[in-house]
Formats: C-alpha cells, sequence, structure tokens
C-alpha cells in the first residue's frame, strides 16, 4: 500500500457582490482603467461592504458551501487552518470563529499569517496532520479582508487588492495523488518594503499612529516586484527540477494573483503555456491569502484526476512557496 499523502478532496470560494471598478476608483485616486489594467492586469476587485462585518464573514460562507458540496458534516472535521493576516480580533483566533458558526465542532484551530503565501503555507501545515494518521479531515482557508487595511488614498496598494476567500478540504489518499512535494521559504529582511507599521507590540495603536496612516498597507512597489519576479518563479522551477518535471509535464500553473507581469514571468521560466495558466486577477485582484483557493475554484471544472499542479505565491514578510500537487478528483466526482 503506498503511503499516506493529503489530497485535496473539494474546493469552494466566495467573494462579496460589491464590485469596485476601476472607473470607481479614479473618482478616489489618482489613476485610471488603463494605468491599471497596462501595470497589474487588474479590472475590478470585489469589497466587503458593512459595519462590523470581518474577514471570517466570507470564510465561514466559503467553508458552509465546501462541507454541502462534499457532502461532510461539520461535526466529521478534526482542524481548521485559516491563513490570514486580516483576522476579524488579534485573539480568538479566527479559524475558530469560524469553527463555531459552521458546527465544527469536533475541530480545534489556529490562524497562520504568511501574506499572500498563507494559504500554501497551511496546506502544508494541514498535510502534515494527515500524512501523520492522526487526522482525517482538515480545512484550509486562504482568506483575506484587504479592504480593511488599505488607504483608498494611496494608489500604490489600493488599485491592487480586493476581499475574498477560499476553502479547500484535505483528507488522506493511498493512490498516490494529492500533495507531492513543498518548498516554503521566507526572509524577514523584506519588512522595510512590505509591511503595516502599526497596530503590532512595537507600535501599539495611538493617535499619532492613526493620524500619520501607519494602520495601512505600505508597499515600495519597485522593490517587492523585483523581488517577487525573481522568488516566485525561482521557486515554482526549483520544485518542477527537483521532481523532474518539465513545462509539458504541467496540467496547471496555479499562481499567486500579485500582478499579471508576475504571473507571466513565472510561466515563461517554468515553460507553461498561458492557456495553462490558472488566472482571475482580472476579476478579483489580490486577495492576498485567497488567491490560489480561488482559483482553484474557479477552473475547479476544468481539473481531472492526476493532474499535475505546481502552486506558486510571493507575499511580505518576504515569504515564497511552491507546492506540487496530483489533483485527486475529476468534475462531477
Amino acid at each position: 500500500m503506498l503511503k499516506i499523502t493529503a489530497a485535496i478532496t473539494g474546493i469552494n470560494g466566495y467573494v462579496p457582490d460589491y464590485v469596485l471598478t476601476n472607473d470607481e476608483l479614479a473618482t478616489m485616486v489618482d489613476t485610471n482603467d488603463e494605468w491599471i489594467v497596462s501595470r497589474t492586469g487588474i479590472k475590478e476587485r470585489r469589497i466587503l461592504k458593512g459595519s462590523g462585518k470581518g474577514v471570517s464573514i466570507m470564510a465561514v460562507e466559503a467553508v458552509k458551501g465546501l462541507l454541502q458540496k462534499t457532502n461532510t458534516a461539520p461535526e466529521e472535521i478534526d482542524a481548521i487552518i485559516c491563513a490570514t493576516i486580516t483576522p476579524d480580533l488579534t485573539f480568538p483566533a479566527t479559524a475558530n470563529l469560524i469553527a463555531q458558526k459552521v458546527g465544527a465542532k469536533n475541530a480545534f484551530g489556529f490562524d497562520l499569517a504568511a501574506a499572500c503565501s498563507g494559504f500554501l503555507f497551511a496546506l502544508s501545515t494541514g498535510a502534515k496532520f494527515i500524512e501523520s494518521g492522526s487526522h482525517k479531515k482538515i480545512i484550509v482557508i486562504g482568506a483575506d479582508k484587504m479592504s480593511s487595511i488599505l488607504d483608498y488614498k494611496d494608489r500604490t496598494t489600493c488599485i491592487i487588492f480586493g476581499d475574498g476567500a477560499g476553502a479547500a478540504l484535505l483528507e488522506p489518499n493511498h493512490e498516490g495523488l494529492g500533495i507531492q512535494d513543498a518548498i516554503l521559504k521566507s526572509d524577514g529582511s523584506g519588512e522595510q518594503y512590505l509591511n503595516i507599521k502599526a497596530g503590532g507590540s512595537r507600535y501599539p495603536a495611538s493617535l499619532d499612529t492613526i493620524q500619520n496612516h501607519e494602520h495601512y498597507v505600505y508597499q515600495e512597489g519597485s522593490a517587492v516586484f523585483k523581488f517577487a519576479v525573481t522568488k516566485m518563479a525561482g521557486v515554482a522551477k526549483e520544485i518542477m527540477d527537483r521532481n523532474d518535471l518539465k513545462g509539458s509535464d504541467i496540467a496547471w500553473l496555479v499562481p499567486h494573483q500579485a500582478n499579471k507581469r508576475i504571473i507571466d514571468a513565472t510561466a515563461k521560466l517554468m515553460q507553461v503555456p498561458d492557456d495553462k495558466v490558472m488566472m482571475n486577477i482580472s476579476r478579483y485582484g489580490n486577495t492576498t491569502g485567497g488567491t490560489i483557493p480561488l482559483c482553484l475554484w474557479d477552473y475547479e471544472a476544468q481539473l481531472k484526476k492526476g493532474d499535475n499542479l505546481i502552486l506558486a505565491a510571493f507575499g511580505g514578510g518576504f515569504t515564497w512557496a511552491s507546492i506540487y500537487l496530483k489533483w485527486a478528483y475529476s468534475p462531477g466526482n
């Protein structure tokens, strides 16, 4: 019998109803549709509107749909891992709030923060529980309400990000399908280029931090772009090389949706053609932890059992990661 591997047996996503277009953004900040599309590939993004609505609102909807489509009772879930940098509260963990709201009363939960690489870090972490034999059903969530930490007067950031959530069910597999390999990386020297200065223990919230707009995402775009192109493309190529994979072996590249130019550079280095690259950045923008599960959700009907997928991401921290997996089910199964 083959060893236990952790396979994705279901995927679901949720995005808010409100669509923030480039034209609407142009009424808020000095920009226009052509400028945004030519630099990012983004045409619109979804925004969670309403007072008191945290990221758990979206994650709960993604998980409820996942449980329904996989015919899984919430009591069967052993653990919930939520990758997010926009938790509802500092504590308790958003994963715990989600578990309570969906009725997963037997699940333990925790949040994981790795910015845009968060879903891949969480997926790899969840896989270890499955591979050990200690857990049978784990839900891994990537979700962020980026609109809650954006300054809509800063065009270097507000044009890029949107809100959304995706959730995957991980279960044991004995056919050699599921997660085959993972490479996870981080480098704290990236702090100076992409961060939120205030709100942590170093600079707690104060009147000064609020007045100085230090609770919003800060990004040095050109520096982050250079790092992202190098690291995301490099780690995707690395995982292919160490698993003896060529571009022709890959059914789908599933890249983090940060910038179309970064995605194109990654696909080029991997020698994967454009029609094998999952992309929905034009509709959702960068939903941070949500981008990769939302791509899998959008493309689920096109995936076939046994397909080789390379997942790749780069995020603030800096963090970057790639996962090689064999898809575990075909449409309708």
